[in-house]
């Protein structure tokens, strides 16, 4: 091999890029601002990574052994949010456990106990017992924008405090809680996450926690989804003050139904579908305002519903204890009824 070829080995790879008549490396003008784009996404990353990373831990489960399974141990992610050790990570990563350990960056090992958890989010929040820990920012989840770029930090398949970068590929997906409630509002993104990232933390490129990294599609490349840090915070705050989730129920179970078409047109509804009560509970706050099975709800509050699912949207923005004004169709009425949503158990 000639020494041109050997000076072309030590060049940067690039249509831009050359070699000068005495063989030393040419990188044109072009090349070294593609360069400079590259170091630029470097030195984000690596910022990121130096702020935040320290407040990111691995987490371990203990799970007692019964009649028919033995012991079991499990593994996920966290981040401290707090310097007093309050840690947010998923539900599903510490549910039914009887121990759970936190590992910081440092190999520093501290016991972990539940502040609160909430299935209907797949949020929880931990306390490590100790002090004076690093912590990260929640930051504005509502600001973000597709094709803004977000880093993935966790401990995917137990490979401690692993980085991974993408892009915000969609906002406003929606996904199935385990309790079949839906969680709107999910960011998907493309950085890659595998088992043991869950419950870490999606960071923006400012180093504040944008989202909860939570689940991934099976055989697809590219997918992740992570619980907005809007929701997260509402959350925390809920489960540091309640030690639980406050939500409101009316006390009925229901299902959705297309709406008549005329009986639409009369009432100059907007709705394609309404909610059947298919059962009412007695005496919870529907049998007490006097509604009943069969009735179809089409409104509360002046927002039209037209299933299950918005039903829970409005109950959970509707301060418990507060009267909610509900219009229903009962056979061919159309009839107002003043519920108050009781606490959810």
């Amino acid at each position: 091999m000639d020494e041109q070829c050997h000076a072309a080995l030590k060049c940067i790879a690039g249509e831009n890029n050359g070699i000068s008549h005495d063989g030393s490396c040419r990188i044109t003008p072009e090349a070294a601002s593609e360069v400079e784009l590259l170091d630029a996404y470097s030195r984000a990353v690596i910022t990121v990574v130096e702020t935040v990373g320290p407040a990111v831990v691995g987490i371990t489960v203990r799970k007692s052994a019964n009649a028919n399974a033995p012991e079991q141990q499990g593994a996920g992610s966290g981040v401290i949010i707090a310097p007093d050790g309050y840690i947010l990570t998923n539900d599903h990563v510490v549910q039914d456990s009887d121990a759970i350990w936190v590992t910081l960056q440092d190999g520093r090992s501290f016991e972990a106990t539940p502040v609160g958890t909430d299935p209907a989010t797949d949020l929880a929040v931990l306390r490590a017992n100790g002090s004076g820990f690093p912590y990260a920012t929640l930051g504005n989840s509502s600001a973000l924008k597709a094709g803004q770029l977000v880093i993935a930090i966790g401990n995917p398949l137990g490979f401690q405090s692993t980085v991974s970068t993408g892009v915000v590929s969609a906002l406003g997906r929606a996904l199935r809680s385990r309790e079949g409630r839906l969680i709107e509002n999910i960011i998907q993104h493309t950085a890659p996450l595998n088992p043991g990232n869950s419950g870490g933390p999606l960071v923006d490129s400012r180093g504040r926690v944008v989202g909860v990294n939570t689940a991934i599609i099976v055989m697809a490349q590219g997918i992740g989804f992570a619980i907005p840090a809007d929701t997260a915070r509402w959350v925390v705050s809920q489960l540091l003050t309640h030690g639980r989730v406050r939500r409101g129920s009316l006390g009925l179970a229901a299902q959705q139904l297309p709406l008549n078409r005329q009986l639409a047109r009369f009432y100059h509804l907007h709705n394609n579908n309404a909610v059947e009560v298919v059962a009412v509970n007695k005496p919870g706050p529907a049998h007490k305002a006097g509604i009943r099975e069969r009735d179809l709800i089409v409104s509360i509050n002046g927002h039209a519903v037209e299933s299950v699912d918005d039903i829970h949207r409005l109950l959970s923005e509707w301060p418990i204890g507060q009267s909610m004004p509900l219009f229903i169709i009962r056979g061919k009425e159309k009839l107002e009824f003043e519920v108050v949503p009781a606490e959810a158990i």
